[in-house]
């Protein structure tokens, strides 16, 4: 398995030198310097790097294409993204490297969510939120949808095209590989706190992109829904399910056929036994329980973005009220069934061990 690792940048001179010489002895190292000020390419390349140079800052999903490029170029089958910001920790490469190994037609993604603390509660909450919807949209079982630290097999790029830069890059690869089928597995990496600088993630204008990204990919699942529910109810009433019903209804009433009121009582009992056994059918179906637990977060979601936005710009520290409710609404456990009949999220996906 020949693998590029690659790692995007922007002004990480204090942490970029660690991650490369880290990186290294896992794989050769790209680092694509994205417009950095600070010396960021020169203290890569020192550390045992090669570097490709943007002029201007182009964003994080652009920094990934140069990558991707550059992988194709060296006749590489695996693209490993790692963060710059020495917020991942690069030993758990072996980790990654392992399942890319052990599973084709794969996106590995190293989930961050096992570390207590390393995160601060406003960026904790905002990935729970966008993997919840994330999940919900295409079928995924994934709890840490947003991060950076992944494998993704070169040959994923010939079956997809991503359109999109900046952080929704990433978001839209996992909606557009699910959908060819590609599955995607969750191992557990190390999220280590920033001890010298905030993250380059903009919880406005990056927050506003991966919303509304996401929002689009979730109106199409709310429109297959809304088929779905149409379907359920009209189709009983069409054709020879129709027919069926009919002749076994009048059949258990045969017997009353003597007494119009005695038989239209009957027809009555067996047509409201029959919505009866469709409800019953409707409430072992996880397809309508799932929805109802999306339609919640659904309806919510415009106080929780807002909630989440007062929690990242409030100037100082407040009472955390935010992540409860969060953990509640948009709590991966509630969605606890594959979803169903829908060709997008049919094929496999993996689940975080």
């Amino acid at each position: 398995m020949n693998t590029l690792i690659v790692v995007p940048v922007f002004n990480e001179a204090d942490t970029v030198g660690e991650v490369v010489a880290a990186a290294r002895a896992y794989a050769p190292v790209l680092v694509v310097d994205d417009g950095s000020r600070d010396g960021s390419a020169e203290i890569a390349r020192l550390a045992g790097a090669d570097v490709s140079r943007h002029p201007r800052r182009f964003g994080k999903g652009e920094a990934i294409r140069t990558g991707i490029a550059a992988a194709r170029a060296r006749d590489a089958s695996v693209v490993v993204t790692l963060d710059g910001d020495g917020q991942h920790r690069p030993s758990d490469l072996g980790r990654v490297l392992d399942a890319v190994r052990k599973m084709p037609r794969t996106i590995v993604i190293g989930g961050r969510l096992d570390e207590p603390g390393a995160l601060p509660p406003d960026r904790l909450n905002a990935i729970r939120v966008a993997g919840f919807f994330v999940n919900w949209a295409c079928g995924l079982r994934i709890r840490d949808t947003q991060s950076g630290f992944r494998a993704y097999p070169i040959e994923l790029f010939d079956e997809i095209r991503v359109h999109r830069g900046g952080f929704v890059f990433e978001t839209e690869v996992l909606v557009g590989a699910v959908a060819r089928g590609w599955r995607v597995h969750e191992v557990p990496v190390a999220a280590l706190p920033r001890e010298r600088q905030r993250s380059r993630f903009r919880p406005i204008s990056d927050g506003v992109a991966i919303g509304g990204y996401i929002a689009g990919r979730v109106f199409v699942r709310w429109a297959l829904e809304a088929g779905a529910l149409i379907g359920a109810l009209v189709h009983p009433h069409l054709g020879e399910r129709r027919r069926a019903r009919h002749a076994a209804t009048l059949e258990q009433t045969a017997g009353y056929a003597g007494s119009f009121p005695l038989w239209a009582m009957a027809v009555g009992s067996a047509a409201i036994q029959h919505a009866v056994n469709r409800v019953m059918l409707w409430r072992r179906d996880p397809r309508p329980r799932r929805a109802l637990v999306a339609a919640q977060a659904t309806v919510a979601s415009p106080v929780l973005l807002g909630l989440l936005a007062l929690q990242a710009l409030a100037p100082r520290p407040m009472p955390d009220f935010v992540s409860p409710l969060v953990r509640w609404l948009c709590s991966q456990d509630r969605l606890d069934a594959e979803p169903v009949g829908l060709a997008p999220v049919a094929n496999p996906v993996g689940r975080p061990r």
